[in-house]
């Protein structure tokens, strides 16, 4: 951050906008000046002039004392999808195997440490995680962010594996540099993860990586469904061809729209 901070062309001002928009999630769908300044690192000031700022503009409410996002955010959100095509480009591929499988079926990119969702669709079955557009995992604990960090250049990785030990979500979370990178080896020979009960406990999930033109990987999707109907042997079996399939016409699909290669490939650099 402080190497962009010196840009004479960054806006702190912006950024401290955007900090403010994005400090609302489930745990904090409605906020006081001052909780807003505590959760964003801001100033009671500059917080407050960032939310009445928000609040001229449409993007935040405020009801008493509280604040919270109002709908119009979601234009932000809509804007990419409809700019990127993403329902032409990844939809059609994550519904069929969706349809062939019964699984829940998503596609996400790397962004910094976590994976962020960019299409979802799900089942009627329901899993301990419900996921929508935008959600954020942490990488290590997820097959999808494994599938992509293990197609990333050694340095890339290298500088991933500094942040462990990672988060402990269960007794299968893979939480040391040393596993991790044991991990990511096996992942690049076989070419697809499989997670079982690393994130939460009743999910299997597997996934491969999307590449593009130059064959880096930007982006990976994944079959999830419940441990309990389906062991995590015959998931792979049966849903690694599919999924690569799909991996495969969301490819081509790319070379049709690159800019959304463009843009993928800029988050997983983050």
């Amino acid at each position: 951050m402080a190497k962009i901070e010196k840009d004479p062309e960054y806006l702190s001002t912006l950024e401290r906008g955007l900090s403010v928009l994005r400090a609302f999630d489930d745990q904090h769908p409605e906020m006081r000046l001052s909780e807003v300044a505590a959760v964003t690192g801001l100033s009671p000031a500059v917080a407050r002039r960032c939310l009445n700022t928000l609040v001229a503009l449409g993007y935040v409410a405020q009801h008493d004392r509280s604040f919270l996002l109002k709908p119009e955010v979601l234009a932000f959100g809509s804007a990419f999808h409809s700019s990127m095509h993403l329902e032409q480009v990844v939809v059609p591929a994550l519904q069929s195997l969706r349809d062939n499988t019964g699984d829940s079926a998503s596609i996400v990119s790397l962004a910094g440490k976590d994976i962020l969702y960019l299409a979802h669709v799900s089942t009627n079955r329901r899993i301990r995680l419900g996921v929508n557009v935008g959600t954020r995992f942490p990488a290590h604990a997820t097959s999808m962010g494994k599938a992509i960090l293990a197609f990333l250049s050694d340095s890339e990785i290298a500088a991933f594996l500094e942040a462990a030990p990672f988060d402990k979500f269960t007794e299968h979370t893979v939480t040391t540099a040393d596993a991790m990178r044991d991990r990511l080896q096996l992942i690049r020979q076989r070419g697809y993860d499989s997670a079982f009960d690393e994130l939460d406990f009743g999910i299997v999930s597997v996934a491969v990586p999307v590449f593009d033109s130059s064959r880096r990987a930007i982006a990976a999707v994944n079959c999830s469904t419940s441990t309990t109907r389906i062991s995590q042997e015959e998931l792979i079996a049966s849903r690694l061809p599919l999924l690569r399939e799909a991996a495969a016409e969301i490819e081509s699909s790319l070379r049709r729209f690159p800019s959304l290669a463009t843009a993928l490939q800029a988050d997983s650099t983050t």
